[in-house]
């Protein structure tokens, strides 16, 4: 199985961006990482790297989420770009110094079960 990439991020993918971060940053902070985000430019990185680089742990295969994304896969779903942050030089985002993925962690757990080496789409600001 080989996953395939929508050209831009689900439009419900920004909203659930913005929950998570007003999480660890104040709401307006979080407001002005998700217009970033809708303006950056789509780049691509190692599902192993933005793993790494996030400081998360690979979740299983058999995590709902995680399954439900190699469901997708499976059926020939595109699945929609994930959306990192940086975790530094945002003003009022008080995140540790790793990579956040905002949106995404399932996708990118679900890929790296496929090949950790698979370049993920993804909007990085």
């Amino acid at each position: 199985m080989k996953e395939h990439w929508k050209d831009e991020p689900d439009d419900h993918d920004y909203p659930a961006a913005f929950d998570y971060l007003t999480l660890i940053s104040p709401e307006e902070a979080a407001s002005g990482l998700v217009d970033q985000l809708k303006q950056a430019k789509l780049t691509h990185r190692k599902a192993k790297d933005i793993l790494r680089a996030s400081g998360l742990k690979l979740l299983p295969e058999d995590n709902v989420h995680v399954a439900k994304d190699l469901a997708k896969v499976k059926d020939g779903t595109a699945l929609s770009p994930v959306l990192l942050v940086r975790g530094h030089g945002h003003p009022g985002f008080d995140a540790r110094e790793d990579l956040v993925i905002a949106d995404g962690y399932h996708r990118v757990c679900a890929s790296h079960h496929l090949d950790e080496n698979a370049d993920i789409p993804c909007k990085l600001i």
